[in-house]
């Protein structure tokens, strides 16, 4: 027995530092082992469902199934394998100490501007510029194949590689044209706010979302893709009318050409008090949709396999179905839930900043991650928020997984008493086959990953109204 110390006093020697790093690790190979053992549960269902189920009948025919069937277990096996780079990548960072080589390889940058170790503000803004153009120089390879390779064999895909390039460098620049100077006002705050940094910084925070909130609609999302105004018609005039019943404060409806990247659909609003919008994706409606038009003789880079890839299918909803879809999501702003959303993020936010409060001091976390003589402020927000609180953030994951599907209950039967549960009915299933949905699925996998319910327990809360 003495010459055999037990696993649990070997643990109790170790160092503090050791003991956080290890559990670090320990956990984030946890939680992806979990996440791996849900999607081989998940890609079981995927290769054994091989015929509609009795239930789906109605619904979907065996050729929209067996392509959705194929689309998901594509999609599932590539998130297989970029998922073990993720984690390999990342633990192979910690224990090559990537992050205090970065810090030490910033200072030289910084030092050799002019900028000594006393800027500590500036070097951290090296570190991020330096860090997030590592992971998306690492992330290209996967970005690429998973848009050019997966997306495109399912006829997703509508970039050229150019397009994907310009965009890739022009979502790059715009982060960091947001990321750095937030950042580094955040810094400052920490540095000079005093006892009760953690509200200031909190407040902060919540200030610049409320801003990208308003200003990302009509001054960010516009450099990545066009939107016009929804042309006056039957359709708008239905919107309004349906806006104006429910007391919903509309200013404008603006149609987005989302079919430049892709086919799936979709639609929202965003804006706050009295001003706001609905977006609508091209790809939703069926008069818009460019996969339903006729492509024009000798359009710029089109091509015989690019017309025929459109020629057969049929996209997007009715306008009655339209409207059922936008019931739905003003439903979540007419129940509340955009605010109990925000209220949440929020609450979580200052219990987050005030925690880092609590342990900023303490010196063994920034010595598990090999930071023994100095304490920058933002490696402190790194670890903490990102490591420390990891657990925390999963289980938080999945509560917030669990409410979202209740609001898009709530959501669904807000636009049934709108009297539009059969077009809603008919728009779920359409929706369903134009995005690829595989209808069935593992119930662990479903109750851990899915924000909103599986399409049969929608569809057979619209049924159960239809019928009523």
């Amino acid at each position: 027995r003495g010459a055999m110390a037990l696993p649990g006093e070997l643990w109790a020697e170790l160092p503090a530092e050791k003991r956080i790093f290890c559990s670090v690790l320990l956990f984030s190979w946890a939680v992806y082992l979990w996440e791996a053992f849900l999607a081989h549960r998940q890609r079981r269902v995927y290769r054994t469902t091989t015929h509609v189920p009795q239930e789906l009948g109605q619904i979907m025919d065996s050729e929209t199934f067996e392509k959705s069937r194929l689309y998901q277990l594509d999609k599932s096996t590539f998130s297989f394998w970029s998922g073990l780079y993720s984690e390999v990548e990342g633990t192979m960072i910690l224990l090559c100490g990537g992050i205090p080589f970065l810090w030490n390889l910033s200072g030289h940058i910084s030092g050799h501007a002019g900028f000594g170790p006393e800027y500590e503000i500036v070097q951290s803004l090296v570190f991020l510029l330096l860090a997030t153009l590592f992971s998306a120089v690492t992330g290209l390879p996967w970005s690429l194949y998973n848009t050019f390779v997966i997306e495109e064999k399912h006829g997703f895909n509508q970039q050229t590689l150019g397009f994907f390039f310009k965009d890739a460098i022009k979502k790059f620049i715009v982060t960091q044209c947001i990321l750095l100077p937030v950042t580094s006002l955040l810094l400052y705050i920490i540095k000079i706010g005093g006892d009760y940094f953690f509200i200031y910084a909190w407040l902060f925070t919540l200030v610049v979302s409320l801003v990208l909130v308003t200003i990302y609609a009509d001054y960010i999302a516009p450099l990545f893709d066009k939107f016009i105004p929804l042309p006056e018609g039957e359709l708008k005039q239905q919107i309004e009318t349906m806006a104006k019943n429910i007391d919903f404060p509309l200013t404008k409806v603006y149609v987005v050409e989302g079919s430049k990247r892709s086919s799936h659909s979709n639609a929202y609003f965003y804006g706050f008090f009295k001003n706001k919008r609905i977006v609508l994706f091209d790809t939703l409606l069926e008069d818009y949709s460019a996969l339903n038009k006729e492509p024009a003789e000798g359009e710029d880079g089109e091509n015989e396999e690019t017309k025929s890839k459109t020629k057969n299918k049929k996209q997007g909803c009715k306008n009655e179905e339209v409207l059922a879809v936008l019931g739905h999501e003003l439903g979540h702003w007419k129940l509340g839930h955009t605010v109990k959303n925000i209220i949440i993020s929020q609450m979580n936010s200052f219990l987050c900043f005030f925690l880092f409060a609590v342990l900023i001091g303490r010196k063994e976390l920034f010595a598990a991650f090999g930071f023994c003589d100095t304490q920058p402020t933002l490696i402190g927000l790194m670890i903490i928020f990102q490591f420390i609180f990891s657990p925390y953030n999963e289980v938080l994951s999945f509560c917030l997984t669990v409410l979202s599907r209740r609001f898009e209950f709530q959501a669904d039967a807000f636009a049934k008493e709108l009297g539009k549960a059969k077009d809603l009915y008919s728009a779920l299933i359409k929706l369903n086959k134009d995005n690829l949905g595989f209808p069935v699925s593992d119930w662990i996998f479903s109750m851990w990953h899915y924000s909103h319910p599986p399409l049969l327990e929608r569809l057979q809360a619209l049924k159960d109204a239809k019928q009523e």
